[in-house]
């Protein structure tokens, strides 16, 4: 691969529809970068993310009453809860968080999530780039 092209493989982000951050640009708008799924074959949740060269952040609404189905991705995720109640099950295990505390999802560990109350859930996440935002949903 010739130096052009993998400057501009560098600048595509690998999460397809995420926001890939350009070389001079420092300040990002979440409700004006592209609108994605968190999962698109296995989660609702939705909103702004944007892609760096090592790490990946993302601004999600999780709907009302709605479940992700298991998944598991090889990069570690942090969640960070802005709004509402997110409950989450981790290797089986069930968690409730509230606004304020923070989540943390190891690499490799299925997982899946739910807002279990009538009103949305709003998070803030950060992965590392060394896989896309999206994961991988559990074969059943």
């Amino acid at each position: 691969m010739n130096e052009i092209a993998e400057n501009k493989q560098k600048l595509q982000a690998q999460t397809p529809g995420a926001y890939r951050a350009q070389s001079g640009e420092y300040v990002f708008n979440f409700s004006k970068v592209n609108q994605i799924l968190g999962g698109p074959d296995y989660s609702p949740v939705y909103g702004g993310c944007v892609e760096g060269d090592r790490m990946i952040v993302a601004l999600m609404t999780a709907p009302a009453g709605k479940q992700s189905e298991p998944h598991s991705h090889p990069n570690e995720q942090w969640i960070y809860v802005l709004e509402g109640v997110m409950e989450i099950l981790v290797e089986g295990e069930r968690h409730t968080a509230h606004p304020g505390e923070l989540i943390y999802i190891p690499a490799n560990t299925i997982h899946c999530g739910c807002t279990p109350t009538e009103k949305d859930a709003k998070f803030f996440t950060v992965k590392d780039a060394s896989h896309s935002l999206h994961g991988i949903k559990v074969q059943k």
